[in-house]
């Protein structure tokens, strides 16, 4: 595992128009000269597939708006070359490595863990940035210092969730289901194992699945059976809408406390009404008042006419976030915007409830989680 430089600074932020106005220099290229021309940034998203719908369309539409705003009020200018992914590593991976042949500084998106595990090592080993607007299992920065990421890393999400969602419904007998072939759910269960047994909280079962697997029947029957306080789920979109879809009709009792982590509109919209109390780890919401958050809701909803999923959220965020880096680093040198990113403290955001947005030395994301509940339909403040 290594380290990344952390240095402390400070800069200007002022609020231009509707957004975060992030730049007051002039942008320079390696030599310091004045940058006349768009600086190019790669865009990793999936436009087919099974993670288009649930992933891809949003942050694409996330990073388009961000820079729409950026090129208009800020000095540095963006250009994207946006590659589909195709929703496989292998996909990934391509679009990575055609991205690096073009000599791109920066990459964004690679939302799934898997394939930014099969991906980044292609941008570390290439000297380019991989910013990941999306992925959360623990520990993918340290592929090197060139990873970053702005979703909050499961050992550090769900830690923080577990002790307040723990503390409020007293749950000391739980049950997972995760799914066994992805990253992410391999992951995030094994944190939550880890996390639960400090807590002093027994796992009754451990149930598994595969990417791909529609029916549940038989790992909520299992569940059922063992009569515990709560169950967690580690999965991506698709298979968590069609767990908690399930968990009404194989009749699990309303005593059971659902917990997801990822969980967003999205699942609770296909779960339908059993979605109803079930709990999510999240870290953006659109009723947070961080700096920007409400303008971001209003002018998203203008401009795409639906309400903004927290992956455009966190895409839009990741956008700025590297915009200022760049006007920091006044330079399009991958290893001195890597700096800059770098130093991150305290940089406002629209995420979390307070949007202040830090780097830990990984290069994962720091900033306050969001803890919601489903009531109504609708995704509400658990606390």
């Amino acid at each position: 595992m290594r380290t990344k430089r952390i240095i402390t600074f400070v800069y200007v932020l002022t609020l231009v128009a509707l957004t975060v106005g992030l730049f007051n220099c002039k942008t320079a290229d390696n030599k310091g000269n004045q940058m006349s021309e768009d600086v190019p940034i790669g865009v990793v998203v999936a436009l087919t597939g099974q993670h288009a719908e649930a992933y891809g369309f949003a942050m694409q539409r996330g990073f388009e708006l961000a820079r729409e705003e950026i090129n208009n009020h800020g000095d540095v200018k963006l250009k994207f070359i946006t590659v589909d992914d195709q929703s496989t590593p292998e996909g990934a991976k391509a679009a990575v490595q055609h991205l690096v042949d073009q000599g791109v500084s920066a990459i964004v998106g690679l939302a799934i863990s898997t394939h930014l595990k099969a991906a980044a090592p292609i941008a570390q080993e290439s000297g380019v940035i991989a910013f990941s607007s999306v992925s959360s299992a623990a520990g993918l920065s340290g592929i090197g210092d060139f990873i970053f990421r702005t979703s909050l890393a499961t050992n550090i999400s769900i830690p923080s969730g577990l002790m307040a969602t723990q503390e409020k419904l007293g749950y000391k007998k739980v049950t997972t289901i995760f799914d066994e072939i992805d990253v992410y759910a391999q992951n995030s269960n094994e944190v939550l194992r880890t996390a639960l047994a400090a807590n002093g909280v027994e796992i009754l079962t451990m149930e598994t699945f595969q990417t791909g697997d529609t029916d549940f029947s038989q790992q909520l029957t299992n569940i059922i059976a063992v009569k515990p306080d709560a169950l967690f789920i580690s999965a991506l979109s698709q298979e968590i809408a069609k767990i908690i879809a399930q968990t009404s009709e194989v009749g699990v009792p309303d005593s059971i406390d659902i917990i997801a982590p990822d969980l967003t509109m999205n699942e609770v919209q296909q779960a339908g009404d059993a979605a109803e109390g079930t709990i999510g780890f999240i870290g953006w919401s659109n009723t947070s008042d961080a700096p920007g958050n409400q303008a971001f809701v209003r002018n998203y909803q203008a401009k795409y006419g639906i309400q903004p999923e927290p992956w455009a959220a966190q895409s839009y965020a990741t956008l700025y976030v590297l915009a200022n880096a760049i006007e920091v680093a006044q330079s399009t040198d991958p290893s001195i915007i890597r700096d800059a990113l770098a130093q991150t403290t305290d940089f406002p955001t629209i995420l979390g409830k307070l949007g202040k947005f830090s780097f830990n030395p990984d290069g994962d994301a720091l900033y306050d989680q969001i803890i919601m509940v489903v009531k109504d339909g609708e995704l509400q403040f658990f606390e």
